[in-house]
């Protein structure tokens, strides 16, 4: 199921070997990866998940041998959803734990933080963020496992004008990942041929936004877009009784952000890559061994968390386990088949993930279920 080049098909074997089955002794010095997650503050909806998925895939690969017989060790440091904080994390890992590459951040404002040290060592990072600030262009080793801005809201315009069929479109979102999708956006809204009739922002981890909510209400338009990694726009939004469809985006469609939504939570629809309830075939066997593992149904963060690991894995195995920092960065440029998506890190966007890929969800009664709607 997963590959990134012909070279590392072996290393396939342990992309989803069980946790504990027909374990192998893995010897010798760990080889430490870093991560730098929001497991508190507001982004711990997504840091949790994605932590989930890390840990999975590191006890994968080491019952199934490690990397050369050496097992691989992530040291995991929160966040807590505050980019000064992952920025001193990270030197830690970096300068104190010589991490050979990291993963993470999970919110947008952190990963620019951190992208700034490991751009200077040419080290690869792994960022549960999607490319959005021009600045992470220029940084070479900054690689995204969830998809860019611009195709996120090329999602959430395909699904408002193809499937609802309506072209006004009134906006909620937060000033960091919501702004950054905003942005891609207002650059697509002439090709879509849509008006957005109120545009509202909220600061991140704000706990209430009716303010604004009343006001995209107001405006009267066809369907809402709220674009955040917080519960708070969608139940302020279904109290100031907006009846619209409500889009969101990849951010908010986890399961602990569904149960903040609580009562509100049915009916959204989401633009994303994984519905644990009605996987994709090739996705299936990676729900599988999830829910056997934490008795609990995985999404986009989760197989996120595992892919970033499992293509570290690959490209370290390529690149040999002494290898230098930017050699193991350069080794992970290439196509790779993750749970969660198919990749190519050779891409200028340095994800990859094409329209294609992209599946839509709608919450039922706290469930997703997977709609028919194909973006093209």
């Amino acid at each position: 199921m997963h590959r990134i080049i012909p070279a590392l098909t072996g290393l396939a074997a342990l992309a989803l070997a069980a946790p504990g089955a027909a374990a192998q002794t893995s010897a010798g010095e760990p080889i430490k990866i870093g991560a730098v997650l929001s497991l508190t503050g507001p982004g711990a909806g997504l840091g949790q998940p994605e932590r989930a998925g890390i840990l999975l895939a590191e006890q994968a690969i080491n019952d199934a041998g490690g990397i050369a017989g050496r097992p691989i060790k992530i040291l995991i440091e929160d966040d807590g959803s505050k980019p000064d904080i992952a920025k001193n994390k990270a030197e830690g890992l970096v300068f104190d734990q010589k991490v050979v590459a990291m993963v993470g951040p999970s919110l947008t404002a952190s990963t620019g933080a951190v992208g700034a040290i490991t751009n200077a060592e040419g080290m690869a990072e792994f960022t549960f963020t999607g490319l959005g600030p021009k600045i992470e262009q220029s940084e070479k080793s900054l690689f995204h496992v969830l998809p860019p801005q611009e195709l996120n809201a090329r999602a959430m315009l395909e699904y408002a004008t193809k499937s609802l069929n309506v072209k006004k479109i009134g906006i909620l979102h937060d000033s960091g990942y919501g702004q950054a999708v905003l942005n891609s956006l207002n650059a697509l809204r002439e090709q879509y041929g849509v008006e957005f009739v109120a545009v509202e922002k909220f600061e991140v981890g704000a706990t209430d936004v009716t303010a604004q909510a009343a006001k995209v209400k107001a405006a009267a338009p066809e369907v809402v877009f709220v674009i955040a990694t917080s519960p708070v726009p969608f139940r302020n939004a279904r109290q100031v009784k907006i009846e619209q469809p409500i889009v969101s985006a990849i951010g908010s469609a986890s399961y602990d952000y569904v149960r903040g939504i609580g009562e509100f939570a049915d009916d959204i629809v989401f633009p994303e890559f994984l519905v644990g309830e009605d996987p994709k075939p090739e996705q299936a066997q990676f729900v599988a061994l999830f829910q056997k593992a934490n008795n609990a149904l995985p999404k986009n963060f989760e197989a996120a968390g595992w892919d970033s690991v499992h293509i570290l894995a690959a490209a370290i195995a390529k690149a040999g386990p002494e290898a230098k920092p930017s050699d193991i960065a350069a080794a992970a440029r290439g196509p790779y088949q993750g749970a969660m998506a198919k990749y190519d890190f050779s891409k200028d966007d340095m994800t990859g993930i094409e329209l294609s890929s992209y599946v839509f969800s709608k919450l039922v009664k706290g469930k997703f279920e997977r709609l028919s709607f194909v973006a093209k």
